[in-house]
C-alpha cells in the first residue's frame, strides 16, 4: 500500500513539473515580433556574428599596437670551471672592457683569492638567472588598411544582422496572420456545419413520416461528413501553423500561444493600398546597402594591395637583468638597456605585388558591374511587387464578396430546403460553394499580406 501512495505521489509530481512547466504567451502581433527578436535562434546567432565581427577588428587594432612580454632564463653549469689553459695568467689574457651595440663597458674579475676562480686560473660558472621584459612594436600600411576593412566588415554584419531581424519579424506577421484567419474560417464552418446538421436532422425526421425519401437524407449526411472532414482538416493545419509560430518565436515547444491582435487590426486595405504610393529610395534597401558596403571593401582591396609597396617600421626596447646565485658575480656582458629600430622596404618581387593590384582591380569592377546590375534588379523588382499587391488586393476583394454571397445562399437554400422548395442536391451544392469560398478567401487574405510585406521589405518600412 505504501508503495502504491508512493508511485502515485510521484506521478503526480511529475504532472505538476510538468504542467509548470507549460507556459502560456498572451501576445500581440507586434510582442509576437518583439519576442521572436529577442528569443529565435537565428537572431540570436545573427547577434553573435556582430560581437564575432567586433573582435576581429580589435584583434586588427591591437596588431598595430606595442606588445610587452616578459621571460625569465636560469642557467646551472653544473659547477663547470672555464680555463683558458696555455699556463698564463687568465687576468692578462680578458680585456679590460668590451663595447656592445656603441656603449663601452669596463669589465671586473674576482680576485685572485676569490673562491669564484679555481687554483688553475679558471673562472668556476656559478648558476645564474636573467630577467627580460620586452616592448616592441611594428607598423605597416596594410595593418592601417585591414583596419579600415575590418571596419567595414563589422558595419556589413550589422546590416546582416538587421536583414535578419527584418526577415524574422516577417515570418511571424505570415504565420500570426494565418493562425488568426484559420481559426475565423473554423468558426464560419463550425457554424455552416450547425446549420447543415439541422437540415440533415429535419431531412431524415421527413424520411421517418414518409415525407422525404431516404436519398436525399443520405445526401446531406454524406455532406456533414465531408463539411466535418474539411473542419478537422483545417484544426490540423491551425496546430501546425501554431507549431510553426513557437518555433519562429523561440519559445518552448510545450507552450501554448494565445492571439491578441484581431485579424480586421493588421489586415488594412487601406494601408496596403497607401504603400503602393510610397517611392522607392532604394538606398534604404538592405540588399543594395549590402553591395554598396561590398563594393567600397573591393576598393579596400586594391589599396590593400597597394600596400605591399610600401615599408614596414618597428621598434623595441629591452630590459635585462642578470643576477648570479654563487657567492660572487660572474662573467657578465649582457646589457641592462637595449633599444633598436628597423624599416624594411620591399625592392623585387619579380611582378607578383603589380599582378596582386591588377588582381584587385579587376575584382573591383565586377563588384561595381553586380551592384549596378543588382540596383536594376531592385527597381523592377518593385514594380513586379506594386503588381503583385495591386492584384491581391482585387482578389480579396472579389473573394471576401464572394464569401458573403455564398453564406447568403446557403443561408437561403437552407431556408427554402425546410419549406421543401430546394432539393438536396441544392443543399449540397451551396454547401460546397461556401467550403470553396472561405478555401478561396483564406488564400485571397495571405496573398494581401504576403505581397504587402515583400513591398514593405523592399522599401524598408517596417
Amino acid at each position: 500500500m505504501t508503495l502504491k501512495k508512493l508511485t502515485l505521489a510521484l506521478v503526480l509530481a511529475a504532472l505538476g513539473l510538468t504542467a509548470t512547466a507549460q507556459q502560456t504567451l498572451r501576445l500581440s502581433l507586434d510582442e509576437a515580433q518583439q519576442y521572436a527578436v529577442e528569443h529565435n535562434a537565428t537572431m540570436k546567432n545573427a547577434d553573435l556574428e556582430v560581437k564575432k565581427a567586433e573582435m576581429e577588428r580589435w584583434k586588427t587594432l591591437s596588431s598595430m599596437l606595442p606588445s610587452v612580454k616578459a621571460g625569465f632564463d636560469y642557467q646551472n653549469m653544473c659547477g663547470y670551471t672555464m680555463n683558458f689553459g696555455g699556463g698564463g695568467s687568465m687576468m692578462s689574457m680578458m680585456p679590460d672592457s668590451v663595447t656592445i651595440g656603441g656603449v663601452t663597458m669596463p669589465i671586473s674579475f674576482p680576485s685572485s683569492g676569490s673562491s669564484n676562480t679555481s687554483s688553475g686560473g679558471g673562472i668556476a660558472m656559478n648558476p645564474s638567472g636573467t630577467f627580460s621584459l620586452t616592448a616592441a612594436v611594428a607598423l605597416s600600411g596594410a595593418q592601417v588598411v585591414g583596419t579600415m576593412m575590418q571596419k567595414l566588415a563589422l558595419e556589413m554584419t550589422d546590416l546582416s544582422r538587421q536583414q535578419t531581424e527584418q526577415q524574422t519579424r516577417s515570418q511571424v506577421k505570415n504565420v500570426y496572420v494565418s493562425i488568426l484567419v484559420m481559426e475565423q474560417t473554423v468558426g464560419l464552418l463550425d457554424s455552416s456545419l450547425a446549420n447543415l446538421e439541422s437540415l440533415a436532422s429535419t431531412s431524415q425526421a421527413a424520411v421517418n413520416v414518409g415525407a422525404a425519401e431516404q436519398v436525399d437524407a443520405d445526401k446531406l449526411q454524406v455532406q456533414v461528413a465531408s463539411m466535418k472532414s474539411s473542419i478537422n482538416s483545417t484544426k490540423r493545419s491551425l496546430q501546425m501553423l501554431r507549431n510553426s509560430l513557437l518555433l519562429q518565436l523561440g519559445a518552448d515547444v510545450n507552450s501554448t500561444v494565445e492571439l491578441t491582435t484581431p485579424i480586421d487590426d493588421i489586415l488594412s486595405i487601406e494601408g496596403a493600398a497607401s504603400i503602393l504610393n510610397t517611392p522607392f529610395h532604394i538606398e534604404n534597401n538592405y540588399n543594395y546597402q549590402l553591395l554598396a558596403k561590398n563594393e567600397e571593401l573591393a576598393t579596400r582591396q586594391v589599396n590593400m594591395a597597394w600596400m605591399d609597396f610600401l615599408p614596414t617600421i618597428s621598434a623595441y626596447y629591452q630590459y635585462s637583468a642578470k643576477t648570479y646565485f654563487g657567492k660572487d658575480e660572474g662573467f657578465n656582458m649582457t646589457p641592462p638597456n637595449m633599444i633598436g629600430a628597423s624599416i624594411s622596404m620591399p625592392l623585387l618581387s619579380s611582378g607578383t605585388r603589380y599582378a596582386s593590384v591588377k588582381s584587385a582591380k579587376i575584382a573591383q569592377q565586377e563588384t561595381a558591374n553586380s551592384r549596378r546590375q543588382a540596383e536594376d534588379g531592385l527597381r523592377v523588382q518593385f514594380n513586379q511587387l506594386q503588381y503583385d499587391l495591386v492584384t491581391a488586393l482585387e482578389n480579396y476583394d472579389i473573394q471576401s464578396r464572394n464569401l458573403e454571397v455564398t453564406q447568403r445562399v446557403f443561408a437561403n437554400v437552407s431556408e427554402k430546403y425546410k419549406y421543401g422548395r430546394a432539393s438536396s442536391l441544392e443543399v449540397t451544392t451551396s454547401s460546397n460553394d461556401i467550403i470553396a469560398a472561405q478555401s478561396n478567401y483564406i488564400q485571397a487574405v495571405m496573398n494581401v499580406i504576403s505581397a504587402q510585406t515583400a513591398l514593405e521589405n523592399l522599401l524598408n518600412k517596417q
